[in-house]
């Protein structure tokens, strides 16, 4: 059991802890299970090394901060150029190095459907290399 498992220094009940894991699952998977497992495997081609918990932190890091910029912006474009531009006060949790594979999956994600059809492994290389001439030009 983890320090974390004690929420010694939460003021939520139990229940409303369990009820914003929900939500936020939700909001991390909207199609469930099968998109996570489908994420995950893309994930596991990109990064054979890395463990899943060390993918899926700067991923949902950077999807949040892409949402966020796309609700700002109301363009995919403009977030996505935020996102580049604006990721390195994260990052202790995005390294630089990773930020345009994790932004390809991101805007995967985003155009991803109820069928959890992503791209392929070298899809997604091809599009971070095309994310990245497009920071080096921010």
């Amino acid at each position: 059991m983890a320090l974390n498992d004690f929420n010694l220094f939460s003021w939520k009940s139990r229940e409303a802890q369990q009820k914003e894991q929900t939500e936020y699952a939700r909001w991390a998977f909207p199609y469930g299970q099968q998109q996570r497992d489908e994420l995950e495997k893309l994930m596991r081609s990109l990064y054979p090394k890395e463990s899943i918990p060390s993918m899926l932190v700067p991923f949902l890091t950077c999807k949040e901060l892409y949402e966020g910029y796309l609700k700002s912006t109301g363009s995919s474009e403009e977030a996505i150029k935020t996102l580049l531009n604006k990721t390195r006060k994260h990052k202790h949790l995005v390294k630089k190095k990773n930020l345009t594979t994790y932004a390809a999956l991101v805007l995967a994600d985003a155009v991803s459907d109820s069928q959890c059809t992503y791209p392929s492994a070298d899809e997604i290389r091809a599009w971070a290399q095309e994310l990245e001439k497009l920071r080096n030009d921010i």
